[in-house]
């Protein structure tokens, strides 16, 4: 596979910590950004639903007004740190 250049623009602060970071991996910048494109890429090429996945879906819904993250830290927070 060909390799090209690619020049991408970021703070101070963010290259200080891709490098920080490649340095901690034994790895480089390059590796590390080509890694999370190849991650945040993989859930659009997921297999496909199978078919008690598939008649689970829309069984609950969700409120609209909350991010999946706000009802995560809400349920994690019931779960170990019960309710004050």
């Amino acid at each position: 596979m060909a390799v090209r250049k690619l020049t991408l623009s970021a703070t101070d602060e963010v290259v200080e910590t891709a490098k920080a970071l490649a340095a901690q991996e034994g790895s480089s910048v390059s590796a590390i950004f080509a890694r999370l494109l190849t991650a945040a890429a993989a859930p659009r090429r997921a297999a496909p639903l199978g078919p008690v996945t598939r008649r689970a879906l829309g069984l609950i819904r969700l409120p609209d007004a909350r991010t999946d993250q706000e009802l995560l830290t809400e349920a994690l927070e019931e779960r170990y740190l019960g309710s004050s």
